[in-house]
């Protein structure tokens, strides 16, 4: 009898931590997002120092935020239904040439000092891309691996995303003060782009069957009607959109960093990437030992230690435990994306799973664009500690209104959705 086979029976076969590893179109969509992440972190940092430098403004850095917000809580819907009808693996390497086409313009603008709003026309252009590529790109991954390693192909994209959160903005900056400007930057940016597109272009072909539904209000709500009646997603994207919009302290870094720890811009870099760290390190152990038993309870669990340890970041006076305390919530963070993501692709046909995605991506944009200004306000009127402190204990709050609602979240078992009334994750 087969070794494999005698192994599964007795319950003794080995985790392979690199399984997704060993699928090619894995692969060539790791290495290739991988590379478009790094692109990205470092156009943010460069056109966050570019834009500052030349106005002098902190109202001309919310715009950055709200431009790249608004275009994707407002195409996603659109972006979901189309990916749902077209290859989704075209779309991602549309958009990427039309990102790389941007990220080119912006380096002209940059070269000629144009005017600022040049700027800001290349960046909502750049989201418009964005909502589109993300619907397409993010129900992609589940086409590269069987179902059954999903789990470990989410770890490895999770992880690849916090190295490009790391080393992106270091790139960057690094760059910015060699060649004196952004431009080079931008540029870079857009050579990514088309090296993602490449390895996309290099997948293998799938050809999907799927109707072909009208554009209707119907369709276009399909995502969001899927995801109401799906109650373990629901439950799981609605405690991670609360948490987060809670629960956030990056935007309040600078002041901690300036005013409370008295750490400076070095220190600040390194608190900005202490969650990404975190949240690096939790994936190679999910990797090595996945999630299986009690899902659910080891996402409440995370995300109420996600709570405590902001708490104990607004109280800490020690620049060494808000250190600590930040690279725990990356790491925590990383069990509720594994889980969520999963779960999103998992549990949902691949006829809605453009449409899904795109649901998924609005919840994560509001959370983090959101929170920033909840954080901002409380700060304004409360002072940086009592906004942090007090979205902590929020987030603690949210978990058990979660366990209360929805407790089936409770009773799942694995990242398939199993343990919800048997199969039914619905």
């Amino acid at each position: 009898m087969d070794t494999k086979k005698l192994e599964r029976q007795s319950g003794t076969e080995r985790h392979d931590a690199y399984a997704a590893w060993r699928f090619r179109d894995f692969r060539l969509l790791l290495v290739g997002s991988l590379l478009a992440n790094m692109g990205r972190n470092m156009l943010s940092i460069a056109v966050g120092w570019e834009i500052y430098e030349r106005t002098g403004s902190a109202m001309a850095l919310g715009w950055v935020g709200l431009i790249n917000a608004l275009p994707v809580i407002v195409f996603s819907m659109p972006a979901g239904h189309l990916a749902d009808r077209l290859e989704r693996r075209r779309i991602v390497w549309l958009t990427e040439v039309s990102l790389a086409v941007v990220s080119f313009a912006m380096a002209y603008v940059s070269l000629r000092h144009a005017p600022v709003s040049f700027l800001y026309i290349c960046l909502f252009l750049g989201s418009v891309l964005h909502a589109f590529n993300g619907a397409a790109s993010s129900s992609l991954l589940p086409l590269t691996v069987p179902g059954e390693i999903f789990g470990n192909a989410i770890t490895w994209k999770s992880s690849s995303f916090q190295i490009a959160s790391v080393a992106g903005p270091a790139v960057g900056g690094l760059m910015i003060a060699m060649l004196g400007g952004a431009a080079g930057v931008y540029a870079a940016n857009g050579i990514a782009s088309i090296l993602y597109a490449a390895f996309v272009f290099a997948m293998s072909h799938r050809p999907v069957q799927r109707e072909a539904e009208p554009v209707t209000l119907r369709t276009l709500a399909a995502g969001f009607q899927y995801v109401w009646k799906t109650k373990i997603i629901l439950s799981t994207i609605t405690l991670d959109l609360f948490a987060v919009l809670f629960g956030g302290a990056t935007a309040l870094l600078p002041i901690f960093a300036k005013d409370i720890l008295h750490v400076g811009p070095t220190g600040l870099g390194w608190l900005r990437a202490a969650p990404a760290v975190g949240s690096f390190l939790m994936a190679m152990v999910i990797a090595h030992v996945p999630l299986k038993n009690n899902v659910g309870k080891k996402l409440m669990w995370a995300v109420a230690g996600f709570g405590v340890a902001t708490i104990v970041f607004g109280f800490s006076k020690s620049y060494w435990l808000s250190l600590a305390m930040l690279f725990l919530t990356g790491a925590l963070d990383n069990i509720s994306v594994v889980v969520r993501h999963s779960l999103v692709q998992l549990c949902t046909p691949d006829a809605m799973r453009g449409r899904v995605s795109a649901v998924n991506n609005v919840f994560i944009s509001s959370s983090n664009e959101l929170g920033a200004f909840e954080s901002g306000l409380m700060a304004a009127f409360f002072g940086a500690v009592f906004s942090v402190v007090s979205g902590g204990a929020g987030t603690l709050v949210v978990v058990v209104l979660t366990a209360r609602i929805w407790p089936e979240i409770l009773a799942l078992k694995s990242l398939d959705g199993s343990g919800v009334d048997g199969k039914d994750t619905s």
